[in-house]
């Protein structure tokens, strides 16, 4: 079911955001590990983001590790009162950069505390608890130990909401019974749409869906079709894929990434881009051929 309304915004925990946001993933350096080629240039990009009316940033401890929430609080500490930060735990770096698990109670409470650290902040305002049975995508497994560890920092006042990142239906609905849930972010886009239910379950819910890699990731999105339709409309095809998704659904929270102004300011255009019927119909018989 597509919209056809400005795409506005949406509620997150206790706040209303703009549906498009800034993923800071890309501010590390090569394969989210490591210092960025030009700290100045990375910091300048989170100053465009909030110049031009971001106010929702996604961001984790474990990109670099410890590198891009470094970035946000050199930039942009102290923080506008409505811009919402929103990180994630659950998982670490080695020295090579290999994600692993990190669900044990002493390594969830001290991602919680380095975060909060690392940004300069009291209270986050929402931290996304990445699942880790399988670092490629959701699996099966219980999530109640850390949740109920994620749940106790949140009695504590370190933390105001809590979504989930890489995860099942089950686990979701698991997870609303310990407590309440504002987010949900897995991969989707335009050719990656195993959680089309999922997001039409949320979004009667009231739950913000934020999909990572909206634009493929680390493997572009690349179809002839999108490229197609993006000459038609004078827009590239980054800004029509996230388009796309704006007019999907209204719970979708954008969170591209961008290392470069020019093309932040490309990606947050795509919120003024409305997708014309015959448009649609072209991409979204993409994903049915993917």
């Amino acid at each position: 079911m597509h919209t056809t309304q400005d795409c506005g915004t949406f509620q997150l925990g206790d706040r209303r955001v703009k549906r498009i946001g800034y993923g800071a993933m890309q501010l590390a350096g090569p394969g989210v590990f490591g210092p960025p080629r030009d700290p100045g240039a990375a910091r300048a990009v989170l100053r465009a983001a909030l110049e031009a009316g971001v106010d929702h940033i996604d961001t984790s401890d474990f990109y670099g590790p410890y590198v891009t929430n470094r970035l946000i609080r050199e930039a942009l500490h102290p923080y506008p009162s409505d811009l919402t930060i929103v990180t994630k735990i659950g998982a670490r770096r080695d020295g090579q950069g290999a994600w692993l698990p990190a669900f044990s109670r002493p390594e969830l409470i001290e991602a919680v505390h380095s975060n909060l650290r690392n940004l300069g902040l009291d209270v986050l305002d929402v931290v996304n608890l990445r699942s880790m049975f399988d670092v490629h995508g959701p699996a099966e497994g219980s999530l109640e130990e850390p949740l109920t560890v994620l749940a106790g920092l949140r009695e504590q006042g370190l933390v105001r909401h809590i979504g989930l990142s890489n995860v099942t239906p089950a686990q979701i609905s698991d997870a609303q019974k310990i407590v309440p849930i504002v987010c949900v972010q897995n991969q989707y886009n335009l050719v990656h749409r195993d959680d089309d239910a999922l997001v039409d379950q949320l979004a009667r819910q009231g739950i913000a869906y934020v999909p990572f890699f909206p634009l493929g990731g680390f493997t572009p999105l690349q179809s002839d079709a999108l490229a197609t339709v993006a000459a038609r409309l004078v827009s590239t095809p980054e800004q029509v894929a996230l388009a796309w998704l704006l007019q999907r659904s209204p719970n979708f929270l954008l969170i591209p990434g961008t290392s470069s102004v020019k093309h932040l300011h490309e990606n947050l255009g795509a919120g003024r881009l409305v997708l014309p019927d015959e448009a649609l119909a072209v991409l979204d018989r993409i994903g049915t051929q993917a």
